[in-house]
């Protein structure tokens, strides 16, 4: 039931919404060069590999240009970033992935994770200036994550499910407390998501592992509507989440 409400949902979206998702196209295009979609690997269900597809919301090479962020003067101390350290200089694109560490200097996010320093596992940049004007907007109302009614049509994942994660959070996932998430589907929304923004304010490490959990644990095809109908109002939420 799950499965055949995804196709239905999912095809049925992409029609009504075809000329809304022609006119977010190009926008992104006139704002800045560059493709209409972006993709990257994530773990999705039983930690299966997927290409995500969404709409694009930052600049063209945006991985490219993270030392450009070393000279922002709202930060004080200054940045120590390499173009490509140790644990980056064998990827395509040897490019570090920067995040913030409490102290609020910047670090490359794989070199951390292997120096062990950083405990956290999921990752999040605030106030990036690499993303674009329409791609905050894109962000906020949540239509960035439209073209992933695709992977949910070709079957990667569900209309309702846990985020797929990014493979350098879901490596860090692996013991029994946080790997309960991934045996539950994989989706664009979800529990945690509903959760976070009908709430407001931060939610920790722990508390969202937790609703990742619950759901693996007891998901079902009403309990799926449910959150569908939980969705459409929190959209309309300031939380980027």
């Amino acid at each position: 039931m799950k499965r055949i409400f995804d196709i239905l949902a999912s095809s049925t979206a992409l029609l009504i919404l075809a000329p809304v998702l022609v006119v977010i196209a190009i926008i992104i295009k006139v704002e800045s060069p560059g493709s209409v979609f972006y993709s990257s690997y994530r773990a999705g269900e039983s930690y299966d590999r997927f290409k995500l597809l969404k709409f694009r919301t930052m600049n063209a090479n945006a991985e490219l240009k993270l030392k450009d962020l070393a000279h922002l003067n709202q930060y004080e101390s200054e940045q120590a970033v390499s173009e490509s350290c140790s644990e980056c200089c064998h990827l395509p694109v040897a490019a570090c992935t920067l995040i913030v560490l409490p102290n609020g200097t910047y670090s490359c996010e794989r070199w951390e994770l292997a120096k062990g320093k950083s405990k956290a596992a999921f990752f999040k940049f605030k106030d990036d200036p690499r993303i674009t004007r329409f791609g905050k907007f894109l962000r906020n109302t949540s239509l960035d994550e439209l073209p992933q009614l695709i992977n949910v049509l070709r079957g990667d994942m569900s209309l309702v499910g846990n985020r797929p994660l990014p493979l350098y959070e879901a490596e860090k996932l692996t013991a029994d407390a946080s790997a309960q998430r991934f045996l539950g589907p994989a989706g664009i929304t979800g529990l945690w998501q509903v959760t976070k923004r009908g709430r407001g304010g931060a939610m920790s490490e722990e508390e969202r592992i937790q609703l990742d959990n619950q759901y693996a644990q007891s998901y079902s095809f009403i309990g799926d509507i449910q959150l569908v109908l939980r969705t459409i109002p929190a959209l309309f939420q300031k939380e980027n989440v």
